[in-house]
């Protein structure tokens, strides 16, 4: 035998290697394995008598739970074997939780209930789960639910408090946006707030003391001279000097022309008295919120320089309902290390500046949606540049809108100014920095407003007509309203400067448009004679006896009109918006849906100056303004204005006029003007195209012979063969059937011939 050494295998069998073997872990077990199957087999009957009721007691106890009790015991012994316990295990709440899970099933299990075997008429959850749920009820599920609760509660404590809590957050979030206590207050007050903005007595007062309208005497046809024209600096509130009683001409062109007179009634002295401003509130601005410019610029400024943007906070404007941060953009600067070594030998880094550059417009413009959520506001726009300084506008909304009143803008300066040499002005509002914003509608020559419902643009369209009424009397301007909404104009019926009655039907609509380009070519024609080019120099030429009057045509809702006739309104649109600009025709067109079936290429071609207000989306924006952006204005009055001469939008505030004020203003002028006065081949016209078909309409003696050259029409036949619309084809089946012609039926199927085989005969022939 080779005697061991230290450090090296020992030799094959040596003592202390047999006893190691024999004293090893396998060994062991085995023999442990033959002492206890000798001890089964010695004590076999009373280990299974044992072994037996201990299974019925467990199984009494947990029922089908035991399987998950078998299943954990062995899940946690082959762990232990192995040494190696979970890291979810070695908390003291999670034995717990394991201990509720396995309660819970068997709570769960103790709903249901075993017929056969050991279990035979009882739950399958045992005792335990009996104890757990009490009865398996409604109660029960509650306090099973509870435990599961808990159980969750132990294992995932925290997922639990991270689901809690997000929820009370939610709950939080919700009840601060929907604050439902305050509802049934709201709806307290509501009366009281309602009698406020509309006070009924006021009204009724105002209504009982407004002048009786005098009887209208037979006007005697005689002609009288014409008031002479007072220059803009002469007037004070009065157009003309006092002259004799007089009925003059509203439109010249149609009486000299076709023959046809248009009376007019005027008070003694003949003059037209022109409104004060007393009539228009002094709205009170409301101020917003005191706005921390210091805190809004530190934050810009902190926010882009955390995007490695560097930039500067140089101008704050605060205006209604936004506030604009200049910011002018820094420098994107470029280092080089210069490692230096001084006398002792010790080596400083410094850096050096190699070069700059200015930073990007767009990048600042990129960082939209991260400076809204440093600055906590719902949303902002930016104006990368400026027009006409060197900086970026940041524009962001304001807590509380103010109110921009009609008023405050007409007694601004810029207004006076441009009253003295414009014709047709229009106080628009104000802008960002609290300038008011005015302009020349003669000088567009054609508005286009568009936004979606609610977002003030009819507002603006009273206020453009409010504005008219001020500062033009009759003899000036000429309006006609076209309303298919049948609520926003309507409320200007039976003033004085009205050619024709608020337009509320389509047909008469599309009527109007064409009795208006007939009068365009008849004004032509007037300028023509004298050698004018336009209509001011036709009213400042000695020879012209009565000035025209300007024509201001305003259509509510453009989206309408297109749906009755696209190609006909279309053309009628466009034709007026090439020509019209030197007669003295204006127009003001509006529209809530801008879609390119409605605001179609030639009609935006047309109109060089828009007016967006809140759109839905981008594609809207640009279609109306050919940018973007009015998707994100705030509205109620917030519009981006496209004047003619600007390559971009600038934003404003719209003005406001509330009901009240345009009560007062319509009753001022129905008080001088008595009688209704309309232009008489206008109202023919209309009497025609009025939606009501007459029996000696051409259509109907077309559909007649239609009918009698068949044996059953319909009223889609009828739209087919004549090329109408569904109303008009349906009034003319009804017209049909008042005159014999068909039989009556359903609606929306074919009716039956009636006439005889003689008429149709005739007919056809």
């Amino acid at each position: 035998m080779v005697k061991a050494k230290k450090g090296k295998r020992t030799a094959v069998g040596s003592p202390s290697r047999i006893r190691r073997h024999l004293f090893s872990r396998p060994v062991m077990l085995l023999l442990l394995l033959i002492i206890a199957l000798a001890l089964l087999f010695a004590f076999q009957s009373q280990v299974i008598s044992g072994l037996s009721t201990a299974w019925e007691a467990l199984v009494e106890a947990f029922g089908w739970g035991l399987i998950l009790v078998a299943v954990v015991m062995a899940f946690l012994g082959w762990m232990i074997w192995r040494r190696h316990v979970p890291v979810f295990l070695r908390k003291w709440y999670r034995w717990l939780g394991a201990l509720a899970l396995i309660a819970s099933m068997c709570g769960l299990l103790a709903f249901f209930k075993a017929s056969t075997g050991v279990m035979s008429e009882a739950t399958l959850g045992g005792r335990l789960g009996l104890e757990v749920i009490g009865a398996p009820d409604t109660l029960g599920a509650l306090r099973l639910a509870g435990v599961v609760f808990v159980c969750v509660i132990l294992l995932a404590p925290r997922g639990s408090w991270r689901l809690l809590s997000g929820i009370a957050s939610a709950l939080a979030d919700s009840y601060r946006r929907y604050p439902l206590h305050k509802y049934p207050g709201h709806a307290i007050r509501w009366p009281g707030g309602f009698y406020q903005r509309h006070p009924l007595h006021r009204t009724l007062i105002s209504r009982l003391q407004r002048p009786a309208r005098p009887a209208a005497a037979p006007a005697a046809r005689v002609r009288y001279e014409p008031p002479r024209v007072v220059e803009p600096e002469a007037t004070s509130g009065v157009v003309g000097e006092p002259v004799e009683a007089k009925i003059a001409e509203a439109l010249p062109a149609v009486v000299e022309e076709r023959g046809e007179k248009v009376e007019k009634f005027a008070e003694a002295g003949g003059r037209w008295q022109l409104p004060s401003l007393s009539l228009l509130d002094r709205t009170p601005e409301i101020e917003p919120v005191v706005v921390d410019t210091e805190r809004g610029s530190r934050i810009i400024e902190e926010a882009l320089a955390s995007y490695g943007v560097e930039a500067r906070v140089v101008q704050v404007n605060v205006g209604p309902a936004v506030t604009q941060y200049g910011v002018e953009p820094g420098w994107d600067r470029k280092f080089k290390e210069i490692k230096e070594k001084d006398k002792d030998g010790n080596i400083s880094v410094r850096l050096e500046e190699v070069s700059k550059t200015r930073v990007k417009v767009e990048r600042i413009a990129s960082l939209a949606n991260d400076l809204a959520l440093a600055l906590a506001a719902p949303s902002i726009k930016i104006e990368a540049p400026v027009p006409g300084k060197a900086m970026v506008g940041i524009e962001v909304p304001n807590s509380i809108a103010g109110v921009v009143g009609l008023r405050g803008i007409i007694e601004s300066v810029p207004f006076h100014k441009l009253r003295l040499k414009a014709r047709l002005p229009l106080a628009l509002g104000k802008g960002v920095s609290g300038e008011s914003i005015v302009a020349d509608l003669a000088k567009m020559p054609h508005l286009l407003i568009a936004g979606a419902t609610g977002s003030g643009k009819s507002v603006c369209i009273k206020s453009a007509i409010i504005t008219f009424l001020l500062h033009a009397s009759p003899d000036d301007v000429r309006l006609i309203l076209i309303d298919p909404k049948r609520v926003e104009l309507v409320s200007f019926s039976n003033i004085p400067h009205l050619v024709t009655p608020v337009i509320v039907d389509r047909e008469k609509a599309v009527a109007t448009l064409k009795w208006l380009n007939r009068e365009m070519d008849h004004r032509y024609d007037r300028l023509a004679a004298v050698g004018a080019r336009d209509i001011e120099s036709y009213n400042k030429n000695p020879r012209v006896e009565q000035p025209l009057p300007y024509l201001l045509l305003v259509i509510d809702e453009l989206a309408d009109l297109m749906a009755t006739a696209p190609d006909e309104v279309e053309r009628l649109l466009c034709r007026l918006a090439q020509l019209a600009r030197a007669t003295g025709i204006h127009l003001i067109v509006a529209t809530q849906r801008p879609s390119v079936d409605v605001v179609t290429g030639l009609i935006k071609a047309n109109f060089p100056a828009r007016i967006s207000f809140a759109v839905v989306s981008q594609v809207d924006s640009r279609t109306i303004l050919d940018v973007g952006g009015a998707e994100k204005l705030l509205g109620r009055g917030d519009m981006l204005f496209l004047p003619p001469d600007a390559p971009r939008p600038k934003r404003l505030q719209g003005s406001f006029v509330s009901e009240a004020e345009m009560e007062r203003l319509v009753s001022f002028w129905i008080s001088q003007q008595p009688q209704e006065v309309y232009v008489s081949q206008l109202a023919q016209e209309l009497d025609q195209a009025s939606p009501g078909i007459s029996r000696e309409d051409a259509l109907l003696e077309k559909a007649k012979r239609l009918a009698l050259e068949h044996r059953s029409i319909s009223t889609s036949f009828l739209q087919r063969r004549l090329g109408i619309g569904y109303p008009r084809a349906a009034r003319l089946m009804d017209l049909l059937e008042e005159q014999g012609v068909v039989a009556p039926g359903e609606p929306g199927k074919s009716r039956q011939v009636i006439g005889g085989d003689d008429e149709r005969e005739v007919d056809v022939k």
